[in-house]
């Protein structure tokens, strides 16, 4: 008789302790939640316009009529604008690609004549018109711990650019009337500047070294070349990203 007492004991009390670990284990399995995969800034396309200002320079201008040719050194900057466009995609690691059509506008380098046999005395200005087409890289950095561009965040960037330039002069001055032609040249740049990333629209401004490697009028008249030219610019620049 105790032996059964003591075994219904038992049993009772393994029924109340199970019932109690049971109670503690939730109805349903717990919900694991995974965080989405973070793949770091996407890529975009971007449509940019620009507008500046700025100053040319070359070395010498180069009369072929003259025996020997005749070389003047070029003696006073010349001053102007650009304003352009182009489309682009940044691919969300600092680095961005584009291609730009700029129109520029320089009034005013020039160069003095003295004892020459061929030209008349006196100072000789170039009025310049080119349109210039540049295919470019650059590399976006970003201020502080805002990484590369970041929405709301400021930045810097480098960039160099090479195509084409398709240059119209006039040239004034004393003795013959003014001439006018143009050529097409190879052209570069190198780019730096800060910029700030408002989501969607960023805005930067900078400078822009344009190397015009030739000048050419091949005016029967009076021809001349250029070579060397540097425009120096300071711009600034507009950007719309698409996505």
């Amino acid at each position: 008789m105790r032996k059964l007492i003591a075994a219904i004991m038992v049993a009772g009390a393994t029924l109340v302790a199970g019932s109690a670990v049971a109670a503690d284990f939730p109805e349903y399995p717990p919900i694991i939640e995974i965080p989405d995969v973070d793949y770091g800034v996407q890529g975009s396309f971007y449509l940019r316009g620009s507008a500046g200002l700025n100053g040319m320079w070359a070395k010498e201008v180069s009369h072929p009529t003259g025996v020997p040719t005749t070389i003047f050194a070029i003696d006073g900057w010349g001053y102007g604008y650009s304003v352009g466009a182009g489309l682009g995609y940044e691919t969300g690691t600092g680095l961005r690609f584009d291609v730009t059509a700029d129109y520029l506008s320089n009034e005013g380098m020039q160069t003095t004549v003295a004892g020459s046999n061929n030209l008349a005395n006196g100072v000789h200005k170039l009025s310049l018109r080119s349109t210039v087409l540049l295919a470019n890289a650059y590399y976006d950095f970003g201020f502080g711990d805002g990484g590369y561009g970041a929405a709301g965040g400021s930045f810097g960037y480098v960039g160099a650019g090479a195509g084409l330039a398709f240059n119209d002069m006039i040239t004034t001055g004393p003795g013959l009337p003014d001439t006018r032609g143009g050529n097409t040249s190879f052209a570069a740049a190198g780019m730096v500047g800060v910029g700030y990333d408002f989501g969607q629209v960023v805005a930067d401004v900078g400078y822009r070294g344009l190397y015009i490697n030739s000048l050419a009028n091949n005016a029967p008249a009076n021809p001349y070349s250029i070579a060397n030219a540097w425009v120096h610019e300071v711009r600034g620049t507009v950007r719309y990203r698409f996505n």
